[in-house]
């Protein structure tokens, strides 16, 4: 009779380790798609797909561009559209086959856009990375997820933790120490640059949507002549004389591309309801004092409006910006009718092109941030 045949107890434990592993260890190769960070946690050399969003342009091992982007060959992505720990971000090399489509320096508006890509997990920049992808695919800053621009109970706390609690007039002086602090400021050249990002056609990355009329337009008709597209001063640059100096009158959260012959007829007219239909721009109004912009845009510019009345207050050399009951305001640093405006803000709350607007000029370009996007409810508690 045979006798069975044993196995040494250390090649029970290996096998045992094997089990275990094949069991609990993540697969680099997973159909599953990984956060950002359980692809820094698994720099293996094997495949992987991850899904973040785009936070900037790495230039060293711990230094990311988030603005002025100098090449298209890398990107950073993270858990959070506002991260800036290099440590919580996976560095993702863009191949020849993608830099037209998801380089920084060409797709300035990729910028807190949601990317997938899929590639060997590996050091990239001596720092966590994802090398030689094989796809990448995913949505720009406009069609994201509307926690790009978080709300009261989102990301933007920390930005506001000096606000947090205070109503009034109080709430007006902390928001506008925060809006003030660390910004970054565009030469007027650069704001043609900048809206092509900002105002993109969310169905179209070829053309921005002019605010008032709401077309669509090649971000190529950029300029002065009938069919072209400029930049128009919501907060009107004559109220403050301010013209186009850096400042005020570069000041994104308050510049949008529209039509020349529609800016021509806004003016610098305050705003209001009524009047007589704008030709080219369906659902606008106008008379000899005033302008009504189009429903779907209402509160934009009611929240454009108060921004500017709480960025700019006569301490920076330029006007002390103020809204009020009035139109016909001409060269005053005034901007009405409050009422109106305030009504405008509670019919039409922040949308997902408004956030996502207000994300880029944050992370892009000026690095600042329009509360009344994030916090509309502090429209009443500071102007009511």
């Amino acid at each position: 009779m045979s006798r069975p045949r044993t196995i040494a107890f250390p090649a029970v434990l290996a096998l045992l380790a094997l089990l275990i592993t094949l069991v609990q260890a993540p697969s680099a190769s997973a159909a599953d798609t990984l956060t950002v960070a359980q692809a820094i946690s698994g720099q293996s050399g094997g495949t992987g797909t991850v899904k973040g969003y785009i936070v900037g342009e790495p230039t060293a091992t711990d230094t990311v561009r988030t603005s002025g982007f100098t090449g298209d060959t890398a990107l950073a992505i993270a858990d959070s559209a506002g991260e800036t720990d290099t440590g919580d971000m996976l560095y993702v090399q863009i191949t020849s086959a993608y830099r037209s489509a998801w380089g920084l320096q060409t797709n300035p508006g990729r910028m807190g856009g949601v990317l997938v890509v899929t590639g060997t997990l590996t050091a990239y920049f001596a720092h966590a990375g994802l090398k030689s992808p094989s796809a990448m695919t995913g949505g720009t800053t406009t069609t994201a997820s509307p926690t790009v621009s978080p709300t009261a109970s989102g990301g933007t706390d920390a930005y506001y933790a000096a606000a947090q609690g205070k109503t009034g007039e109080n709430l007006k002086n902390a928001l506008h120490t925060i809006i003030s602090t660390g910004t970054t400021k565009l030469s007027y050249d650069a704001v043609w640059t900048a809206l092509k990002a900002t105002d993109q056609d969310p169905s179209n990355s070829s053309n921005v949507i002019l605010l008032y009329s709401g077309i669509s337009r090649s971000k190529s008709l950029n300029g002065g002549d009938t069919g072209d597209w400029n930049r128009e001063h919501v907060w009107a640059k004559s109220h403050g004389d301010f013209g186009t100096a850096t400042g005020p009158g570069t000041d994104l959260h308050h510049l949008r591309p529209e039509d020349v012959s529609v800016n021509s007829v806004r003016n610098n007219k305050d705003f209001d309801t009524g009047g007589s239909a704008v030709s080219g721009a369906p659902g606008n109004y106008t008379d000899t004092d005033s302008f009504e912009p189009r429903n779907a845009v209402k509160g934009d510019v009611a929240r454009m409006i108060f921004y500017m009345a709480v960025r700019y207050e006569g301490d920076d050399s330029f006007a002390d910006l103020e809204v009020n009951n009035s139109t016909g305001n001409g060269a005053n640093p005034y901007i009405g009718k409050l009422s109106v405006l305030l009504a405008w803000n509670a019919a039409d709350p922040p949308d997902a092109f408004e956030k996502n607007r207000n994300q880029i000029i944050y992370s892009a370009y000026q690095h600042n941030r329009n509360p009344f996007i994030d916090h509309p409810e502090w429209v009443n508690s500071i102007f009511g």
